[in-house]
């Protein structure tokens, strides 16, 4: 085998292994460390934005766009940001966007600035991106950094989804996509203040509109960490047996 084969494979093998490396960064943020159903951070703005869907994207994607950019520049300027003032060149930069992305939401979309209220803002402390920047893109090249970004976003995002996508159902019996110019959305009626089920004239639930308030927010929150307690326990123990 000549010398210029050998040199090919050994580069194919590296690239593959970082392509390996980062695909991992990518989707850890998914389950095995979700930022709000795992490593449960952010828990303020996932109780509080989830009481609908239209809510959870917006507040999804919003976070999702600091933390790329925040992660891209932070990554990019680490070797020159003085430790003593790293967390607050963190706020700044991360605050930036944030700004950045609430005039957007304000000028194209101002229902939902309305519903989203003071989290919007908010996001500049938020402890999912400040931990993304002092965990990992301070120590980290620009791909890892972006592919884990993305990856904790898009898990976030998964999360608010959920447990929106439950809550808003149980209490609305359906989803109102108004915030962006769109319609309710439901089975069971077309109007979002008089949302019930009706059998033969008889009105049989009409939603439970606990499920608009914190209690409702802890309850479904429990029950899902709950579910996944269990699938983890599950999962460990078939393992366990296997290697028996």
């Amino acid at each position: 085998m000549s010398d210029d084969t050998k040199t090919i494979e050994k580069l194919d093998r590296e690239q593959s292994f970082r392509d390996s490396l980062l695909y991992k960064e990518f989707i850890k943020g998914f389950f095995k460390e979700n930022p709000s159903l795992v490593l449960l951070l952010g828990i303020c703005p996932t109780l509080a934005v989830t009481t609908k869907v239209s809510n959870a994207i917006g507040m999804g994607l919003s976070a999702t766009f600091v933390l790329i950019c925040s992660n891209i520049l932070i990554s990019l300027l680490k070797d020159f940001i003085p430790d003593k003032v790293r967390i607050p060149g963190y706020i700044v930069i991360i605050a930036s966007f944030v700004t950045i992305v609430e005039l957007i939401i304000k000028a194209y979309l101002p229902a939902l600035s309305k519903s989203l209220g003071i989290f919007i803002p908010l996001i500049t402390v938020n402890c999912i991106i400040l931990g993304r920047a002092e965990a990992f893109a301070n120590k980290n090249k620009i791909a890892p950094s972006i592919m884990d970004a993305i990856g904790m976003g898009i898990g976030f995002t998964l999360a608010l989804l959920l447990i929106s996508f439950i809550r808003e159902s149980i209490s609305s019996l359906g989803f109102d996509f108004s915030d962006y110019g769109g319609k309710f959305l439901s089975f069971f009626t077309d109007d979002p203040n008089n949302s019930r089920i009706v059998i033969n004239n008889v009105e049989i639930y009409s939603g439970a509109k606990i499920f608009t308030m914190p209690a409702g927010a802890l309850f479904i929150f429990g029950l899902i960490l709950a579910a996944i307690n269990a699938f983890k326990q599950k999962i460990n123990s078939v393992r366990e047996k296997e290697d028996v």
